[in-house]
């Protein structure tokens, strides 16, 4: 069975985060470039690979970061200060346009629900929730977790397995760690891999389809990482049909499976 590849973008920086807006399908990536002090934003949709915007800066070029997506829109936050992890104020950009939609800096970001993002303003105690219209930026309904539920998402982890614990045999591939991600969609059998090669660390993709029987047939490989330093995290994640990763560290790969 053949793998087409719906998105292959590169970015001059690290892909630092990925967000997924489960309602519209879109895919938002926040690059960072450690020499030029600078992030960037990107927005792709997951349906058809289209690329909505990319290299995208806010007015603050450095302290600011995606905090979540949702119908369409991305919610970024930004930092208190350059020293510390914690975060202060929302800015909301539109997908399709790349438009700034509203920006506050008393909102602080608590999670999404259902019907959008729960916020508490930094200005009121005790602390008090409230539903945000993502697209106007008002709150006008208090937070109440009967109604609004919190929203579920469609990515779906490997898990980590030993070789031993495969449904075959990897050949000529010798896990470094003894130890695979590993992922079954449909009658393809996805695993990625550290292995030493000429004494260098590499990770790599394989994904095996199994639609007949006791056949295990690489259809597609791909090198994600060479001469690294240690074991990496998570390859690969899985979002409705598609297969998203990042290669080389700022390399958007998604396949449609």
């Amino acid at each position: 069975m053949a793998i087409s590849t719906i998105i292959s973008e590169q970015f001059n920086g690290v892909i630092w985060r990925m967000e997924i807006d489960e309602l519209s399908d879109t895919l938002f990536v926040e690059v960072r470039n450690e020499e030029e002090r600078k992030v960037s934003f990107a927005a792709v949709t997951l349906s058809n690979g289209e690329v909505l915007f990319k290299d995208y800066s806010s007015p603050e070029k450095w302290l600011t970061g995606i905090e979540a997506a949702f119908d369409g829109v991305l919610l970024l936050h930004f930092y208190q200060s350059e020293t510390g992890p914690a975060h202060k104020g929302l800015m909301a950009i539109e997908a399709g346009s790349a438009k700034i939609l509203w920006s506050d800096y008393a909102y602080t970001f608590d999670h999404l629900s259902e019907n959008g993002p729960i916020v508490y303003d930094v200005r009121i105690h005790p602390r008090k929730f409230f539903l945000l219209d993502i697209k106007t930026g008002a709150t006008n309904r208090i937070y109440e977790p009967s109604v609004y539920k919190e929203l579920q998402n469609s990515v779906v982890l490997p898990h980590t397995v030993s070789p031993e614990e495969l449904p075959f045999k990897l050949i000529s591939v010798h896990p470094f760690g003894n130890t695979v991600h590993y992922l079954e969609y449909n009658n393809f059998r996805i695993v990625s891999l550290h292995a030493l090669k000429g004494g260098e660390l590499n990770q790599t993709l394989f994904i095996f389809d199994e639609s007949e029987p006791g056949s295990h047939t690489i259809v597609y490989e791909d090198l994600l990482n060479a001469g690294i330093q240690k074991m990496q995290p998570e390859a690969f994640i899985i979002h409705k049909n598609r297969l998203i990763y990042i290669k080389n560290k700022c390399e958007l790969k998604v396949l449609s499976l």
